[in-house]
């Protein structure tokens, strides 16, 4: 459903695109999210599992920063995770300020149990693209995620661009 807004075209644009991002995200997320609250989790609980299955113990901040989440936030979705037996905290003995995060056998088993299942989802839900469409709407989000507003367009500037992404 596009928008309704009698705007200028730029407006009515943007919005119309806001609006079905709004939605296709909303739609992936709600499958997706599944078979994490059947497991007993929150989405940010998963995401910090998550993100520790995969990088490893993470300060607390670092975690703060890749989730886009406030400090106290995360201190409350870690808190909730530790009480369940999922994750330990551990102060660095060289500056008490940094919390190290680890994931638990418990809290190991909890993601290797549901993120297959959450993979399959987003699998099939993204199977209605191409591969190449999949990742040109990767390369979209970033773009917009970023904010860059143009991609290189002289020959040179796409040859450096390259070659940066290349080393």
């Amino acid at each position: 459903m596009p928008t309704h807004h009698q705007g200028p075209p730029t407006e009515v644009r943007a919005l119309d695109a806001f609006i079905k991002l709004v939605r296709a995200a909303g739609s992936v997320l709600a499958g997706a999210n599944r078979p994490i609250a059947a497991h007993g989790l929150t989405v940010g609980q998963f995401g910090v599992l998550e993100s520790l299955l995969h990088l490893g113990p993470l300060h607390q901040c670092d975690l703060a920063r890749k989730h886009l989440q406030s400090g106290g936030n995360i201190t409350m979705i870690v808190d909730n995770l530790e009480k369940a037996g999922l994750v330990r905290r551990e102060r660095l003995a060289e500056d008490r300020r940094y919390v190290r995060v680890h994931l638990t056998d418990a809290g190991q088993e909890r993601i290797e149990a549901v993120f297959p299942a959450h993979v399959q989802i987003i699998v099939e839900r993204f199977a209605a693209l191409t591969p190449a469409e999949q990742e040109e709407l990767g390369r979209l989000c970033r773009k917009l995620g970023t904010g860059t507003a143009e991609e290189p367009t002289e020959v040179s500037d796409v040859i450096d661009a390259l070659e940066i992404r290349t080393i």
